[in-house]
């Protein structure tokens, strides 16, 4: 377990309860969630810490998540809603409201798609999202990737890119908006913000969550796109994607012992 350049002490840690993190790169491995990675969730929900899934990832895909793993909840599609799950029921909170964001996702969703050519596709589980449009980017070059994206900003929408997708969306919120929304809807305060949270990521989409958090972790793979962040994370780790994940729930438990 270590860190690329500074690592954290346990007096940094020590007081944290809550840690937000991106799910893609950061918490999955080549797209896989690793027995190491599963069992880490497990083991911060049992020292009493908890874990927030931040994700461009679709409402299906967080419906699975806080049904079927150790976490207090999802908050998906770029900070369009937050799910959670009491008694196996699942309750969504949409940022604005339901019906106006589904509405703009439908006609924003046919402006993208005559942007596409036959370069790019949408992401498989698109007819699972409830908000935003996501394009798979898997496998093309970055040049062409931010090509599309300023395309899609010129229709007036907001464009997150992650490590698989780029993420468009019409509204006022992303990531960073949500994370806060929620927090301070569960009773902290700026400095509970600050002392008692952190947060995990890995790419461009993650800029607003490490702009505004005090305690932040990289995991290795972000090292290409550091320059492209408006402030770096406080501590990267060695290892990378779910295996650096790991090492942050290592560090994270070490100091609550």
């Amino acid at each position: 377990m270590s860190f690329i350049g500074t690592a954290p002490m346990p007096e940094d840690l020590r007081d944290v309860r809550y840690l937000l993190t991106d799910i893609d790169d950061t918490l999955t491995t080549e797209g896989r969630l690793l027995p190491e990675t599963y069992q880490a969730l497990w083991d911060l929900d049992a020292a009493g810490i908890n874990v927030v899934t931040v994700t461009g990832g679709s409402a299906g895909w967080c419906e699975h998540i806080v049904r079927a793993w150790p976490v207090a909840a999802a908050i998906g599609e770029s900070g369009a809603f937050v799910m959670t799950s009491r008694h196996n029921r699942v309750e969504v909170e949409y940022w604005e409201d339901e019906a106006p964001q589904v509405e703009r996702q439908r006609q924003h969703l046919a402006s993208v798609e005559t942007l596409l050519g036959d370069r790019f596709r949408l992401a498989h589980d698109q007819h699972f999202r409830l908000a935003d449009v996501a394009i798979d980017i898997v496998g093309h070059a970055r040049a062409e990737v931010d090509a599309l994206a300023d395309l899609i900003r010129n229709l007036g929408s907001t464009v997150a890119i992650s490590s698989v997708h780029i993420n468009t969306w019409i509204g006022d919120y992303n990531k960073r908006t949500m994370s806060e929304r929620l927090l301070r809807r569960w009773g902290l305060n700026d400095e509970q913000l600050a002392r008692q949270v952190c947060f995990a990521g890995d790419s461009r989409n993650d800029g607003p969550m490490f702009e505004f958090f005090t305690k932040t972790f990289g995991v290795a793979n972000i090292l290409p796109v550091l320059n492209d962040l408006p402030k770096r994370p406080r501590w990267i780790t060695s290892g990378i994607a779910g295996r650096g994940f790991a090492d942050i729930a290592q560090q994270l438990l070490a100091a609550k012992a």
